[in-house]
């Protein structure tokens, strides 16, 4: 299984898919708590140039909650990582994680039950993008 699932957009920029990936996520409940922008950062840690890279952290409180409640150590997954990225020929990647097989290890059935829901809310949104 792919540990993420993602989209390809043609036609666009990291800066003009931004508002509707994150639109799309508030859709769904997720707010973005972080914003880790990987061009800037390997530029001024590493001198390295990077085509535009975001990493979002994504949070829907309500399944945040369920999921802490039942495992409280599954705040190590959390929040839910969106990327956004040009690629080398200028479409636009959105990935998002998937959830169910990030906390597949840990072997707990009403987590997964939690975070196929998660999934499910994650996906929606990526379609809708």
């Amino acid at each position: 299984m792919k540990y993420y699932n993602s989209k390809i957009i043609a036609g666009t920029t990291l800066a003009a898919i931004r508002p509707k990936v994150v639109t799309e996520l508030k859709k769904e409940g997720f707010g973005v708590l972080t914003e880790i922008d990987l061009q800037a950062t390997m530029k001024s840690k590493l001198n390295k140039d990077y085509l535009p890279h975001v990493i979002l952290g994504a949070c829907n409180p309500v399944y945040a909650d369920k999921v802490l409640s039942i495992e409280p150590t599954v705040s190590t997954l959390l929040p839910c990582n969106v990327t956004i990225r040009e690629l080398a020929n200028g479409d636009v990647e959105v990935a998002m994680i998937a959830p169910l097989v990030a906390m597949s290890g840990i072997g707990n059935n009403e987590l997964a039950q939690a975070a196929t829901k998660i999934e499910e809310k994650l996906r929606t949104a990526l379609n809708n993008i």
